[in-house]
């Protein structure tokens, strides 16, 4: 029986010392499953009409939480209250009246009868005998006027979800992902640069301001200049505050399709789109790719682990991004050839990216002579763009190991690559036969860098390799069939005939830009080839001949 109960009738004796009310409290996942309300956007909006301040999404959400928990808090008390008169041991009641129990968990019940109570230890009280709605009965003390728990607590002491310091802390990351796609809705909202505002009060921003921040732009071969250099340009004037006069202008050069935003999170810098590098507003040839119907689901669960390793950043397979500070690729016929890099889950988090933007410039460094160029980074394409004169100048070949280093330097990156002893050495090479097609060799050539045994192919005459890019054969059975031939000629220079699959998807990449997966999905499917373990395959039984 609960001890605030009349219960020892021997010596009319009672126990006031373990009552507990069921404190208000909020759901256990109530943060982990917020939905942001029409509540919400009207308390957010006014908020930035108050302060006249373009705010992030994080500094919003500390505006949400703290907001949230007062409302809830209010919404708690308003539940206890309308759940109708609240037994309190100070109070007094009457036959047949109908109270809730929060020692009970908040269940009713109905006085049957009242009675005076005796204990010496208190004054005079009353004994109440109550009958619940789960028809269970108990003997309460009524009309203590002394008592520590006569007040009724509102919301529990400790919750950790009405603490808005706690809330913030643990759950940050999923309230600003679930803030920001909320506000991304709302058409009378915009974001520059991570930062929101209502549309409604920019500073006007017309068609002559842009004009002169183009001319300055030009005069500086297209940028990149930050936005206060454009501002002191366009002779915008205003009495708001210098923020907002800054954020409209940032906005309105984003809805002209003359300028690109293009640096990195946290700082704000334009660009002319017609004075950025051709490579940069369309994607190179060599890294066009053209998705096929391949089944991948044969894969089985070592081939996708395969494909994953591989990191190539147009497979669906590829896994979530690490956060490393260095890693190690190894070049690709179609980047070496377009002077890029992939943005795949291995470097992604190394390379600085933007809010918005889907290009940003930034600076990398040579490791090796520690000078500096300018790279991009084409988020939608995921490649980075800059990479031509450090391969040429460096000796690369596709095949070669790249280290890319995050800087201390906020939008820089540091690029090297691992020097050899210049010599000879045995490498598999592209030539072209009699056909005009590609034959493939083990011939000895010059390195001077480390590379990938697997992925190394050396190209003497790219310029020649390019026609077959500019203009592909009509291959007769297509893509299966490319797979099949080239695995027909690299199975020549091994003398167990096996090629892995590493070595297969460097070498059909100096012909056609293609990702891992689909590569794999048709060795593994095709009548023509066998597995044979440890991603080695091979021409089936019996097709050597028929070639």
């Amino acid at each position: 029986m609960n001890k605030l109960e009349y219960n020892n009738f021997s010596n009319n004796s009672v126990d006031f010392t373990g009552i507990m009310f069921s404190q208000a409290t909020l759901p256990e996942k109530y943060w982990d499953e917020l939905k942001v309300e029409k509540e919400d956007f009207t308390f957010l909006f006014n908020y930035l009409l108050e302060c006249e301040t373009p705010l992030t999404t994080g500094e919003l959400v500390k505006e949400l939480v703290q907001n949230r928990i007062v409302r809830e808090k209010k919404k708690l008390v308003e539940k206890q209250k309308s759940a109708g008169r609240i037994y309190l041991p100070k109070d007094h009641y009457k036959m047949g009246e109908t109270l809730t129990f929060p020692q009970f968990d908040g269940k009713k019940g109905k006085v049957l009868s009242i009675r005076p109570g005796n204990n010496p230890e208190f004054p005079p009280f009353d004994v109440i005998e109550i009958k619940l709605e789960d028809d269970s009965v108990h003997y309460l003390a009524s009309g203590l006027d002394s008592h520590a728990l006569n007040e009724l607590p509102t919301t529990a002491e400790g919750d950790v979800n009405l603490d808005a310091t706690y809330v913030i802390t643990k759950h940050s990351t999923t309230l600003t992902g679930a803030l920001g796609e909320a506000l991304n809705d709302r058409p009378d909202l915009v974001r520059i640069a991570g930062r929101w505002f209502p549309k409604s009060l920019l500073v006007d921003v017309n068609a002559g301001h842009l004009n002169l921040a183009e001319a300055t732009l030009d005069m500086a071969n297209g940028g990149p200049l930050p936005i206060g250099e454009l501002q002191k340009q366009v002779e915008l004037s205003s009495d708001v505050n210098a923020k907002l006069l800054e954020f409209s202008l940032n906005y309105a050069l984003q809805e002209d399709p003359r300028f690109d935003e293009v640096g990195p999170a946290g700082e704000v810098l334009w660009f002319l789109h017609r004075c950025e590098p051709e490579e940069v507003r369309e994607t190179p040839l060599w890294l066009q790719y053209t998705p096929l119907k391949t089944d991948q689901v044969e894969l089985t669960d070592e081939m996708r682990s395969f494909c994953a390793r591989m990191a190539d950043e147009l497979d669906e397979c590829e896994e979530e991004p690490i956060h490393e500070d260095e890693v190690v690729l190894s070049l690709l016929y179609p980047h070496w050839r377009a002077g890029t890099l992939p943005i795949n889950h291995l470097d992604a988090n190394i390379f600085p990216t933007a809010f918005e933007s889907p290009r940003v410039q930034f600076t990398i460094e040579n490791g090796n002579t520690h000078e500096q160029f300018t790279g991009w980074v084409v988020v939608p394409g995921k490649y980075l763009y800059g990479m031509k004169a450090f391969y040429e100048a460096e000796g690369l070949m596709p095949g070669s190991l790249i280290h890319i280093k995050r800087s201390n330097k906020p939008g820089e990156v540091i690029i090297s690559t691992e020097k050899s002893r210049s010599n000879r050495e045995w490498i598999r090479t592209a030539l072209f036969g009699a056909d005009g097609g590609i034959v493939f060799a083990l011939l000895k050539q010059p390195v001077s860098v480390t590379y990938d045994e697997r992925m190394a192919i050396l190209i003497p005459d790219h310029e020649a390799l390019d026609g077959l890019w500019t203009t592909p054969p009509k291959a007769k059975g297509g893509f299966e069939q490319l797979v099949v031939n080239t695995l027909h000629d690299l199975a020549k220079l091994n003398p167990q005939g096996h090629v892995h699959a590493q070595e297969l998807y460097s070498a059909i990449n100096i012909m056609k830009r293609m990702p891992v997966a689909p590569i794999v999905a048709t060795l593994v499917s095709h009548p023509q080839i066998k597995y044979v373990g440890d991603y080695y395959f091979r021409i089936a039984d019996g097709e050597e001949e028929s070639k």
